[in-house]
């Protein structure tokens, strides 16, 4: 089963998204927000396991939600990184 199209409300967003989002919602790399967002609809732990290198696991698999001053540092930085002009 190809999970991609599977939608929901993001609590982080508040809005429809697609699983496919959230595979690629932190710098292409899955939302830390999956398991608890997902695993009642799909095996989400399972393509985690497939999916994310082994050393990041546990960033998706540890139950305690993520940082919220960290999540917005990291917001700041992409937004910084995004206003650089290109070839700096």
């Amino acid at each position: 089963m190809d999970p991609g199209g599977l939608e929901r409300r993001c609590p982080k967003l508040g809005h429809q998204l697609t699983f496919a989002y959230c595979q690629r919602e932190n710098d292409d790399a899955p939302c830390l927000r999956v398991v608890p967002c997902w695993e009642d609809r799909f095996a989400v732990e399972s393509w985690l396991r497939a999916t994310v290198p082994e050393r990041l696991l546990d960033d998706y698999l540890d139950p305690r939600p993520p940082n919220k001053a960290a999540n917005l540092l990291g917001l700041i930085e992409r937004a910084k990184k995004n206003l650089e002009p290109q070839g700096h």
